[in-house]
């Protein structure tokens, strides 16, 4: 029997891995592989824009093949460059540094992998490397050339583990990339709103057929983002014009006038999809998110579809956050409606009482710069719902009658901005139980967006006469944005409308998984004692009302107005007169 012929091939092998990772698993397990992902994120989408391919990887190591020893060094140096920006921006304890060594040499191809020499040389080589360091062979010294600006330091020849022979190596420092090439031409000015381009992702499946999914990822990406109107989004015609190039992210900030920059790729293997995605601050180089989705590619679509919610949902609160850290190193002179808007998002989210007064007063002065600056008169009402909520300071009813007035002429001047809509929504509900008006704004919030997490919030919590209407849109909520502060509202939420379907053991289930996350929480110990007194267990119903009297002892059931503006009159009766049974004093 004639014996199965061995495909081999020449390439470039490019080996890499942290330095000290086993010491930083050891410090801190979770935190260093959050790090290596967000780090892997950068590494993987620069090796597909090399055209490399990743063929093994083993806990943080990384093996690539790419057919050209100039794109495998291109390759090298600027995530060297990257991964150094990354770790400027990052405290000491979350920094990583990577070695990388570079052989060109026969290989042996076996399925998807590659055996032989040459990637055990690369190993060796990268071992050779400094960290933050590039180590290459004579036979890649030879096929660069004059190719590239590269400086090569001789290290000599170079006895390594298993290899016979020794190895002529070469080490090349990767402070500036030999791309980095000056642009011609003036930049961009920045728009007066946060801005951001998506790059198209780099399809590092090996297969020119899934070019398709992953553009219509980004179409997917693009659409949703767009439909944030405090975001200003670069078309699709325009970020696609850096489809196969390898680009810098301050090169596309500078050709496109955008702050931030959305890069991935997608990975296919068999029925499986793996989407990475990253976002950086392009004036820092700072990456302030990354993640990865996996999923099956049964249905395309339907993928896209969830991967674009997943990271519109994750990225907008990181947006919106970096841009109130920056207005808030701004000096006090120079501030325009929107960042005296930003500022007062970032005191109202304090949650004290001053805090809150401050933001309702930075709001009126952005509304003095912009009369019709809408989200300011907005903000003003949901300001307000914290005060009655969460704060000691009692709202008056003039306070109340301003917001609203504030909310219906924010909704007037800004009646396509959906967090004008949901803000007012909110207002309207919970200041003066215009459930009706709340359910309307809602809706229309979520027909310009229907990835707002707040919008979904409000949407539920002016749905409790359908209980199981507001259920799924407060779960829908609560999916699009796990991670959210508010998922203790979306949490009371459901146990609320679990009170009014009658199913107080889920009420229950509810209210114990928010106090198990803020045990002083006062909806999570409202719901829990509402609901074991309706159960019948009126000694913890009892206890969660001494823990309301020692957290909050300035809530009582004659104060606790928000029942009558959440629920019909029989509902409202029911949770009120449940509190007084548990001991709630009436003041």
């Amino acid at each position: 029997m004639e014996g199965q012929r061995i495909e081999r091939k020449l390439s470039a092998i490019f080996a890499a891995d942290v330095e000290g990772y086993s010491r930083l698993m050891g410090r801190d397990e979770v935190g260093t592989l959050r790090t290596l992902t967000a780090y892997r994120v950068i590494i993987d989408r620069l090796i597909a824009s090399y055209r490399g391919r990743i063929f093994n990887t083993a806990g943080d190591s990384i093996l690539a093949d790419f057919a050209s020893a100039v794109d495998a060094v291109q390759c090298a140096v600027e995530i060297q460059e990257a991964i150094g920006n990354e770790n400027s921006s990052r405290p000491a304890g979350e920094q990583m540094r990577f070695r990388i060594g570079i052989h060109v040499g026969d290989i042996i191809v076996q399925g998807d992998n590659l055996f032989g020499d040459a990637v055990n040389i690369a190993a060796r080589l990268e071992a050779l490397a400094e960290p933050g360091g590039i180590c290459v062979s004579g036979s890649v010294r030879d096929h660069i050339g004059a190719k590239l600006p590269s400086n090569f330091t001789d290290l000599g020849a170079q006895q390594v583990k298993n290899i016979t022979q020794p190895i002529k190596a070469y080490q090349i420092r990767g402070e500036v990339s030999p791309t980095a090439t000056p642009i011609a031409g003036s930049p961009l000015p920045l728009p007066d709103k946060p801005s951001i381009a998506v790059l198209p992702f780099a399809n590092m499946s090996g297969d020119p057929e899934q070019e398709y999914f992953a553009d219509g990822m980004v179409e997917e990406i693009i659409t949703a983002l767009s439909r944030i109107r405090w975001l200003f989004v670069i078309a699709r015609n325009s970020s696609f014009t850096y489809k196969g190039r390898a680009v810098h992210v301050k090169q596309v900030a500078r050709e496109l006038g955008v702050r931030y920059v959305l890069e991935g790729s997608v990975r296919k293997a068999g029925n499986r999809v793996r989407i990475t995605g990253q976002l950086i601050d392009t004036t820092t180089a700072a990456h302030i998110w990354a993640d990865r989705f996996d999923g099956l590619l049964d249905d395309v679509f339907e993928l896209q579809e969830e991967v674009a919610i997943g990271v519109v949902g994750a990225i907008e609160p990181k947006v919106r956050q970096s841009e109130m850290e920056r207005v808030a190193r701004k000096p006090t002179d120079s501030l325009d409606a929107y960042d005296l808007y930003l500022r007062a998002l970032a005191l109202r989210d304090k949650h004290t009482d001053d805090s809150v007064n401050e933001a309702i007063a930075l709001a009126k002065q952005a509304l003095v710069v912009d009369p019709f600056y809408a989200p300011a008169g907005a903000l003003i009402g949901w300001s307000r719902i914290h005060q009655l909520s969460h704060g000691r300071t009692p709202v008056s009813e003039a306070d109340a009658d301003e917001a609203v007035a504030f909310a219906k002429r924010a909704v007037e001047t800004g009646p396509d901005d959906p967090d004008v809509l949901w803000m007012a929504a909110a207002t309207m509900l919970i200041l003066i139980g215009d459930r009706s008006a709340a359910a309307a704004l809602s809706e229309r919030a979520l027909a310009i967006n229907p990835n707002s997490v707040h919008a979904w919030m409000a949407r539920g919590w002016a749905s409790f006469a359908e209980p199981d209407t507001a259920i799924e849109a407060l779960e829908r909520a609560m999916r699009l944005s796990p991670l959210d502060r508010l998922w203790r509202a979306f949490a009371t939420g459901i146990a609320y409308a679990h009170i009014v379907a009658g199913r107080y053991d889920k009420t229950l289930e509810w209210a114990d998984r928010t106090l198990r996350i803020e045990p002083d929480y006062l909806g999570g110990l409202l719901t829990k004692a509402i609901a074991c007194t309706l159960l019948d267990r009126i000694e913890e119903a009892r206890a969660a009302v001494q823990r309301i009297i020692h957290a909050h002892p300035w809530r009582t059931a004659g104060g606790i107005k928000l029942f009558s503006r959440l629920f019909t009159p029989d509902i409202a009766a029911i949770c009120s007169d449940s509190l007084r049974k548990a001991g709630l004093p009436e003041a």
